[in-house]
């Protein structure tokens, strides 16, 4: 299949990989590149070591029940050496999140996002549909500078050690992007795990940083080498 007839959402990606760094590969040469590792999932560009990654979400992003250092950005950072952000604000709404998301991403230029919202949509009771078209909007936008994005989903209120709301893998699989929707259940089912009905505690931030470490080395953006933050 030639490159140009592939849908929006799959060629995002590959610009993304044929401008990164003005490196400005052919189309053609980037798609070869995305798809050289197979059908294991979406696949992302190769960070590089100075590589800078901007964790956006609520208050599990932001560290809501964490001791201070050990919220899962800096515990993500710790893991992989890269520079993350803690870009979580508590009680966002997933509205008021795609509204903030892109003056932070002109302030703060990154290679990567990693994306975790729509938490207080569910305790709000607000439409499904609309936090799906928020998390869509949210990664076009940072599509749109060539940054890749990760997404994790989250348990509704009710299904709290089931699984992630159907609607998170939907949007991953409609955009191309690499998920993770049991981690957040599962740490949220154990109360050893958690600081409150709805927030992880240190450990469960620390296995949170793990699975998210995880999916970047499946997804092929990080190779799994511990570096140093020097």
């Amino acid at each position: 299949m030639h490159p140009y007839s592939l849908s929006q959402s799959t060629l995002e990606p590959i610009r993304a990989i044929a401008f990164r760094r003005g490196c400005r590969l052919p189309l053609w040469l980037a798609f070869l590149l995305l798809t050289a590792c197979g059908d294991g999932g979406p696949r992302l560009p190769a960070l590089y070591p100075d590589a800078s990654i901007i964790a956006f979400g609520d208050s599990i992003t932001s560290g809501v029940g964490a001791a201070p250092g050990q919220d899962y950005p800096s515990q993500l950072a710790r893991l992989t050496g890269f520079r993350v952000t803690n870009a979580g604000v508590p009680m966002e709404v997933s509205a008021e999140g795609l509204a903030r998301l892109p003056a932070l991403l002109d302030q703060n230029p990154a290679d990567l996002l990693i994306l975790i919202h729509g938490g207080n949509d569910f305790l709000r009771h607000l439409p499904q549909e609309q936090t799906a078209a928020n998390l869509k909007a949210m990664i076009a936008e940072a599509r749109s500078r060539g940054i890749s994005v990760v997404m994790l989903g989250v348990p509704q209120p009710a299904l709290f050690g089931l699984s992630s709301a159907e609607f998170y893998k939907q949007v991953a699989d409609a955009t191309g992007t690499p998920i993770d929707g049991e981690t957040l259940p599962a740490i949220l089912s154990d109360n050893s795990l958690k600081s409150d009905l709805v927030h992880p505690n240190d450990e469960g931030y620390h296995r949170l940083a793990e699975a998210t470490a995880s999916l970047l080395r499946a997804s092929g953006a990080w190779s799994g080498a511990v570096r140093s933050n020097d």
